[in-house]
């Protein structure tokens, strides 16, 4: 089977094409056919195509929206210099899964795509404004693309952490405003935490009810994972991707009162209150100079920037404190796992992120450590660790194409 994986976004467009099937994912032999991105989507679009073993196809092309978009990919998909094996018609496609951000309470798991789950995605709008629409415009448009014989599914980020119970879940205001509002924790990144988990059980032969462990997906955007036999019971990002760990640009955790002060001291009304926590904190707010946390580094090592190891530090001790938080909410832990592209690529902030962290039973292998970067998967704590620490890649992309394929064909969802 054939699935076109796709992430819109307000104005770019990824996508992959997974080949996968029930002996196929038995087997974890599922197979990349091809992938691509188009950005600045409804102006003059960047495109960049590449089938596996392929070089990548770069072009530009006015592409007004994302329906526009999603017909240019798919037009590449079946011609003639794509080259994908297996592929020379829409008919080649068999299925199409969407990534959806929000899910609300309403969708607990993958679900397949009909009028009534779009009314349901609609509704979450108002509790993902920058997302949910631009999630729905594509599905729209390859819906409207495809036709109704090719299905559609959607997998929703906030689903994995639709296990919490309401200790995680409920925040410390009346009861009402959750009744009338929907507001609580949501949590987010759910679909990389829960492949992570699934990857880890794997790995180590275990059932979904004997992994315990605490996944830390670092990249521009962050969050902690608590997954207790299997399942998520708390995490850091709550009723939005602000709550919870530092990241590139967003501020985490803070004390809600500062809104009111930044107001009367700064004169900022709440639009710009919101965008200063959203898009110019986190590392780039602390450092004053990048939200890359590569960038970050050399600074430090080359230039011995105080402002830029101020930053690095309080993101590292963040983690460190929602792993302890965690390893004490669960009753222990078995292993911490990092994903995300600094959690997968980057051993300094592993290393610093682990140090002091021997009061759990975790001890860092330096040389392990060290090793792990670029795709690879493995342990890097030492032998005698009481609690492990992995490096293990994410792949939404995959269990999105999983998830679509089992919805498909009627089979039960890990």
């Amino acid at each position: 089977m054939n699935i076109l994986v796709l992430n819109c976004g307000s104005s770019s467009v990824k996508f992959q094409i997974i080949e996968t099937d029930k002996d196929r994912i038995a087997k974890d032999q599922d197979r990349r056919l091809a992938r691509g991105i188009i950005e600045r989507v409804g102006s003059h679009a960047l495109i960049t195509f590449q089938a596996e073993g392929r070089p990548p196809v770069k072009e530009d092309a006015p592409l007004r929206d994302s329906r526009a978009a999603i017909d240019r990919v798919v037009r590449w998909i079946i011609s003639d210099e794509s080259g994908i094996e297996g592929i020379r018609s829409m008919g080649d496609i068999h299925a199409v899964g969407h990534r959806v951000v929000h899910g609300g309470e309403a969708f607990k798991s993958s679900t397949r795509i009909d009028a009534q789950v779009l009314t349901g995605i609609e509704d979450c709008i108002e509790l993902a404004p920058l997302h949910n629409p631009a999630n729905l415009k594509g599905i729209r448009a390859a819906r409207e693309l495809f036709g109704e014989g090719v299905p559609q599914v959607a997998v929703f980020d906030t689903s994995f952490h639709s296990t919490m119970p309401e200790t995680s879940y409920l925040y410390g205001i009346p009861y009402s405003l959750y009744r009338r509002h929907k507001i609580r924790r949501y949590g987010f990144h759910g679909t990389s935490h829960r492949y992570v988990a699934y990857r880890y059980r794997t790995l180590q032969r275990l059932g979904r009810d004997k992994v315990n462990i605490i996944t830390v997906h670092l990249g521009h955007g962050c969050s902690a994972c608590a997954v207790k036999a299997g399942r998520s019971v708390n995490t850091s990002m709550g009723f939005t991707p602000l709550e919870g760990l530092l990241m590139g640009t967003r501020a985490g955790d803070l004390d809600a009162s500062i809104l009111e002060y930044l107001n009367h001291k700064e004169g900022m009304s709440l639009a710009e209150i919101d965008t200063l926590l959203n898009k110019q904190s986190g590392l780039l707010g602390l450092s004053g100079l990048t939200s890359d946390m590569r960038e970050l580094l050399e600074e430090e090592a080359e230039n011995g920037d105080r402002r830029a190891r101020l930053a690095i530090d309080i993101f590292c001790v963040r983690v460190k404190r929602y792993i302890g938080a965690y390893f004490a909410e669960m009753g222990g832990a078995d292993a911490v796992v990092f994903t995300g592209g600094i959690g997968e690529n980057s051993p300094a902030v592993r290393r610093r992120v682990c140090e002091g962290l021997d009061a759990l039973g975790l001890s860092l292998d330096r040389a392990k450590n060290e090793s792990l970067c670029a795709g690879k998967t493995g342990e890097i704590s030492k032998p005698s660790a009481k609690l492990k620490a992995w490096v293990i890649p994410t792949n939404e992309e995959l269990l999105i194409a999983r998830d679509t394929c089992r919805v498909v064909m009627g089979l039960e969802i890990p």
